[in-house]
């Protein structure tokens, strides 16, 4: 019946994504495209020397480019007719030169006057996307993806070496993550793709799956959010920007294999007719892996027949394959009259996941599995000069279907061996009996989860002046969730019921002064919320047993406000600050449970309210010959209410009594007053644009600040660190880049990663047993792109020295591990 069943909602909603295509596509008009161009050529000086770095951009547009390090540029996608292109940079003297674009293809070789450096004279031109955003007030950190998707990392591993940024991940690929911006993770922090919330796309398609290779950019806020992305958030949050290039059609895939029979392939790529800028993108990926590492620390048990306890047990994690398809699809249109951009899409993901263990490492499961399936329609659309110049509006709408089934059945308990769990009775070893009718966790039970969500985003912009700027978005979400016991089957009118909605107003003013010197963004939201849940009941009346449903509905209304700051004191150093005092609410998951993820349901949680300040700078990038560096740095402090937290164990650890600190499962709870200070910092050095150089930290400290407790005593727990939380990490990284090895015209990459985590508790009194203890980690890899350039060839060796890491409640990660990837791009067709 549940094959029937699931085949029947497919069928379902193929047909409804098939009917919202073809009425896309029958109510939009195709007005043929302005003819567009591209210029090509290369800058030197008058002595006929290369010049690197110089700012060519056309007009006042937002075609721009740098010239390479070899002298050529590129612009793309020029309209015909005058244009007027102008040539900037720090070592040059400025200039504009009148061109008559009339044809596809222009050749435009530029001989530039050098000038002496005066840095009172100097104004930048045009910015990169990523310095444009780092600059403009908002705590926001860019992570550029070029290099990684060449490597055999995961997007995840590529984020947890941003700096102040933890993934919290539940062992190997496909396990678990949460993430955590110094100290703030949870619903605190809003996980978008696209600007759409990236849970709306199912467990399937996550940052596990997505490769680098689909992603352009990442963009990390920590405090205050910019309009497009005004949400229920108070902690930040991370938006995954995915490739949108269509100024060249291509394909490109990737393989790669690994250790623990880890199997990895994507590809990806897009046509775009350059008539009528009919545009289509497609993606997909597919993930097999055993997750067979071995583990050995201290969270590593074995129980022997007569019950005694060895810790640092030494085996190898089984019943952890993880298994994932997906695809993503778009058609629509690119730079036409109408739009810049218009997309229909569909999503299909599956996954099938075996769960190792609860939510610590204390007992392994066996037969314990999950299954995932999500199917996502979407549409996006933006329009600069939208019915009037200096509009601009931006929409981005998303349904989608999910469904879960968790089953557990096996009544049998077993060791980290891999085999049943044994004791001594009448002076013989026999297995610990199998309970009728239990699984690994409680009760057997075979659970269904079905979602239907529709998340709807809109953004109108208006330049009300140069440097003035009004924008105003609108985030409608609502989640219909339906829970049923496939063991116990029941009608409809049986099964639990939930709803969430959330209603979401703000406006954002920007404004650029003292010649541009000066930004600005003042934010204000307003928040609507409501739950409502429905639960059967059965009552005995008169002898009789009757159903009896008893629905709890919750509302509330809240309001936030913030403001950014961004001043631009000497050339290339900026004063950043930010301020926010805003709430958010519970997520679905966290009121109702997360069957998958070991995660109890909390339905009496309560909104959680953050005050937050932030203050740092940023400078550079300072260029002396061949010698580039940039340098950041923050600090922050943070007051919070309710926090809504993972709960962990409050009791004192009795010796000899360590397993009841092993939790099954957890919840999340909300901690009345808590408070964190902290600081960031990062130093980006680059030199002769082959050897590039990182190290960032982060350090922070979040106290739990109630002072006293419900009996008005003072509070056991008042001041201590809160647990499970890392607050002290380091990154380090360097890549150095060799041209012409072997053959001419390739390029050798050589890559090495570090990192450090400082030790923390895992529950809240202090216990050698459970604190998880110091982490270094090392990473080398290499990457080979044969001459023609379509090839390229990578090596890594991830944790080489075989170092203990660690993650929520202990939970050990893989150790070393080695694995291979093949690229391969096919450009410049059609």
């Amino acid at each position: 019946m549940y094959l029937v069943k699931k085949m029947a909602h497919l069928k379902y909603t193929l047909l409804s994504t098939g009917l919202f295509l073809f009425v896309s596509f029958c109510t939009v008009a195709q007005p043929m495209a302005p003819k567009l161009a591209t210029i090509k050529g290369k800058v030197k000086d008058e002595k006929g020397a290369i010049v690197s770095f110089v700012t060519i951009r056309v007009g006042d547009t937002s075609i721009a480019t740098f010239s390479e390090t070899d002298g050529t540029f590129q612009l793309k996608e020029v309209p015909y007719g005058d244009q007027n292109i102008e040539i900037s940079s720090m070592e040059i003297k400025s200039e504009t030169i009148k061109l008559h674009v009339d044809r596809p293809s222009h050749e435009l070789n530029l001989v530039v006057a050098k000038t002496a450096l005066d840095l009172n004279e100097v104004q930048i031109v045009q910015k990169t996307e990523k310095k444009e955003l780092e600059t403009q007030g908002f705590a926001v950190a860019v992570i550029e993806t070029k290099e990684a998707s060449l490597r055999n990392i995961t997007t995840n591993e590529l984020l947890n070496r941003a700096v102040g940024v933890r993934v919290r991940q539940n062992g190997g690929v496909g396990s678990n993550v949460e993430y955590n911006l110094n100290g703030m993770s949870g619903s605190a922090v809003g996980m978008f793709l696209d600007g759409i919330e990236i849970s709306t796309y199912g467990s399937s398609f996550n940052l596990n799956n997505i490769p680098p290779a689909m992603i352009e950019r990442i963009e990390v806020y920590k405090g205050v959010l910019p309009a497009h992305l005004s949400g229920d958030y108070v902690g930040g949050a991370i938006n995954v920007v995915l490739k949108k290039d269509a100024s060249q059609n291509n394909v490109s895939g990737s393989v790669s294999y690994g250790s623990f029979n880890t199997f990895q392939a994507d590809v990806s790529g897009i046509y775009r007719n350059k008539k009528n800028g009919f545009t289509t993108r497609a993606a997909g990926f597919y993930t097999y892996t055993d997750n067979s590492y071995t583990t050995w620390g201290k969270f590593s048990k074995f129980v022997h027949p007569d019950r005694t306890l060895e810790r640092y047990y030494k085996a190898k994690r089984f019943n952890n394959t993880y298994k994932s398809i997906g695809g993503r699809f778009e058609v629509g249109f690119t730079n036409v009259n109408w739009a810049d951009l218009f997309f229909v899409g569909y999503n299909i993901s599956d996954t099938y996941s075996e769960i190792p263990h609860g939510t610590t490492m204390a007992r392994p499961y066996v037969g314990r599995f999950g299954e995932y399936q999500a199917h996502v329609v979407s549409l996006n659309y933006q329009k600069k000069d939208f019915l009037t110049k200096g509009l601009a509006l931006n929409v981005n709408a998303v349904r989608s279907f999910r469904s879960t089934y968790v089953q557990d059945t096996v009544g049998q308990v077993y060791n980290w061996d891999g085999n049943p769990r044994m004791l001594i009775r009448n002076g013989q070893v026999i297995p610990v009996p199998a309970i009728a009718g239990m699984g690994q966790q409680g009760e057997a039970s075979i659970v269904e989860v079905n979602r239907k969500i529709t998340n709807m985003r809109a953004n109108l912009g208006y330049t009300i002046a140069p440097g003035h700027r009004l924008s105003i978005n609108h985030k409608l979400e609502t989640t219909d969730r339906d829970d049923n016991d496939l063991l116990l089957p029941v009608n409809k009118d049986l099964v639990t019921v939930s709803k969430v909605m959330n209603n979401i107003l703000a406006a954002n003013y920007e404004s650029q002064l003292l010649n541009n010197k000066l930004k600005t963004n003042l934010l204000f939201k307003y928040t609507f919320n409501s739950t409502i849940q429905t639960r059967p009941e059965l009552i005995e009346q008169d002898g009789v047993n009757i159903v009896n449903r008893v629905q709890k509905k919750t509302v509330n209304n809240n309001k936030g406000y913030g403001a950014t700051v961004s001043y631009n004191i000497i050339p290339k150093m900026y004063l950043i600050g930010s301020f926010q005092d805003s709430y958010v609410v519970a997520t679905e998951n966290q009121l109702y449970g997360d069957p998958e993820n070991n995660i109890l349901e909390s339905p009496d949680l309560i909104p959680e309210k953050n005050v937050n300040y932030n203050i740092g700078f940023r400078y550079g990038t300072l260029q002396k010959g061949k010698h580039k560096l940039t340098l950041y740095g923050s600090l922050f402090w943070r007051n919070g209410y309710d926090k809504i937290t993972l709960q962990a164990v409050e009791d004192e650890i009795v010796q000899g009594r360590e397993s009841d600190a092993d939790i099954q499962v957890t919840k999340y709870v909300n901690l009345e007053r808590t408070q964190s200070r902290g600081f960031e910092g990062e130093l980006i050095y680059v030199y002769d644009n082959r050897l590039n150089v990182l190290f960032n930290l982060s350090k922070f400290s979040t106290l739990f600040k109630q002072q006293y407790d419900a009996n008005g005593k003072p509070h056991d727990l008042y001041d201590l660190q809160l647990p499970n939380e890392p607050f002290f990490t380091m990154n380090g990284s360097a890549q150095y880049r060799w041209k012409d090895v072997f053959q001419k015209k390739s390029i050798l990459n050589i890559y090495y990663n570090t990192g450090f985590v400082a030790p923390f508790r895992t529950v809240w009194m202090e216990s050698d047993w459970f604190t998880t203890p110091t982490q270094f980690y090392h990473d080398l890899g290499a990457s080979y792109r044969l001459p023609n350039g379509k090839m390229v060839v990578s090596v890594d060796i991830k944790n080489m020295l075989n170092a203990e890491i660690y993650d929520n409640f202990g939970v050990q990660k893989p150790g070393r591990s080695f694995s291979i990837k093949l690229n391969y791009t096919i450009s410049k067709f059609l």
